[in-house]
């Protein structure tokens, strides 16, 4: 079967793509890969538009690849549009790699092209969907061997399951027509159809991690083993399958375990800590919040942390509060109040500790601001720690009367600062201690009083 009958019954039968139906636009961008691709569509039938970046990281071979581009418009008489980026600048802006940053800023611009956004042809501005259907699909030239090195990569950063499936032939508006082809099946097809291409000189240096792979680790395996290519593209389906059963699995798990309440999610510890394997469990489910793969033994020793303990991710944390796991936004109010039941010893919270120790009355109550020392006939629980709030009233020690603790803030001559680290202590809902700074005159000692609770903050 010729490439092109291979070809056909790809795009048919993987894609569902109808050469009547569906305009291309094919990211081109001069290499061997691409230009077999245009060639490819254009004997199919296929309506297409042909787009290249720029990136403006080799010099003179960067202008001549677009030019060489450029040409392809008047050779397949289709439409061409380049676009040149300051890669560099943008990958020093953002602290990211030129791979990354070049990767970010052509997925970017296809989307543009993609969603019928605005563009500037000869001076005048017109939309993207001037040139394009509202049933258009970006198309890559990746190929099987890109397909290979991908999932190596994924397998060596450790990306877990769902990086074994290496590259998908559809995500989304992008397809990929030619990943049932390998390189050599592409470089012989350009040669028999006498097709030009330029060759781009970064791609013999080993010092990116994919040509290493091509070059080094490849090539070595074939010594030992010789089709490993196709025993790997064999596994690569196998892996996209395994994929399906595991995600599902996953999926119901989670629906047993999570409660969603607000935009928080809560998860019985008991049960949690029950399921097996739990390190897969638990990483499936907080990766989902901005945790790394590396934070699943920390969130794994949390379950048997303190309450009140906590980590955080970028976006969220994760909390132990009594016998839930709490995940909630960073944001979120909720997410950081916390209930204290009645013989809890210590509690970590995010401005330190709260150690907790009931005793008889000493006649010399400590004075120092960081201590409370309360009447524990009056305390009732559960005790409710969280941060201060607009609107919170306290009658301060030595004091009959009310006071916003607003007010009470200014006459302590706290900062703005100052203001947003404080902490409440509340008993049925009144406020036992301003955390580090006074008793509430309610909770007092008093001549009656036969037992004091002591709270301590450090």
């Amino acid at each position: 079967m010729s490439l092109l009958q291979q070809f056909t019954q790809y795009y048919k039968q993987e894609l569902k793509l109808s050469t009547h139906q569906t305009q291309l636009i094919l990211a081109v961008s001069g290499g061997v890969d691409s230009i077999v691709l245009v060639d490819l569509c254009n004997q199919a039938g296929f309506q297409f538009v042909i787009v290249h970046c720029n990136f403006q990281l080799r010099g003179e071979e960067s202008i001549r690849d677009e030019n060489f581009v450029r040409s392809l418009g008047k050779k397949y008489n289709k439409e061409v549009l380049t676009k040149r980026f300051d890669t560099k600048t943008f990958a020093e802006e953002n602290k990211i790699s030129i791979q990354v940053a070049a990767r970010e800023l052509r997925y970017v611009w296809f989307e543009e092209i993609v969603s019928g956004q605005w563009l500037v042809v000869n001076n005048n501005v017109a939309p993207y969907s001037q040139l394009t259907t509202h049933n258009s699909q970006l198309a890559t030239a990746h190929h099987a061997d890109d397909n290979i090195e991908t999932l190596l990569l994924n397998f060596f950063r450790g990306t877990g399951i769902s990086g074994l499936h290496g590259i998908l032939p559809k995500q989304g508006n992008i397809i990929r027509p030619l990943l049932f082809a390998k390189r050599e099946e592409i470089v012989a097809y350009a040669k028999e159809q006498n097709l030009s291409w330029v060759e781009d000189s970064s791609n013999a240096s080993d010092k990116y991690s994919r040509n290493f792979v091509r070059h080094q680790v490849v090539p070595l395996m074939k010594t030992i083993y010789p089709q490993v290519d196709d025993n790997l593209l064999a596994n690569i389906e196998r892996f996209k399958e395994i994929e399906l059963i595991y995600n599902a699995s996953i999926e119901q798990t989670k629906t047993k375990l999570i409660e969603a309440k607000g935009n928080e999610r809560h998860i019985p510890i008991l049960k949690l800590k029950k399921q097996i394997p739990l390190k897969t469990i638990v990483f499936e489910i907080i990766k989902d919040f901005g945790f790394a793969a590396t934070q699943t033994e920390e969130a794994i020793k949390l379950l048997d942390a303190a309450n009140g303990s906590f980590m955080a991710s970028a976006s969220h944390r994760l909390i132990i509060n009594r016998n839930w796991l709490i995940i909630a936004p960073l944001q979120s109010e909720e997410s950081i109040n916390i209930l204290i039941e009645e013989g809890t010893k210590k509690i970590v919270f995010a401005e330190g500790i709260l150690s907790f120790e009931t005793s008889t009355v000493d006649n010399n109550p400590p004075t120092d601001a960081s201590i409370a020392t309360l009447d524990a006939s009056e305390i009732k629980y559960p005790l409710l720690l969280r941060p201060y709030k607009q609107g919170d009233y306290f009658y301060p020690l030595g004091m009959q009367k009310k006071k916003k603790l607003s007010k009470f803030f200014i006459d302590q001559k706290l900062s703005k600062t100052q203001k947003e680290r404080v902490w409440v202590l509340e008993s049925d809902k009144r406020i036992v201690w301003v955390i580090g700074y006074r008793i509430d005159n309610r909770f007092r000692l008093k001549t009656a009083t036969g037992k004091q609770l002591i709270i301590s903050k450090k």
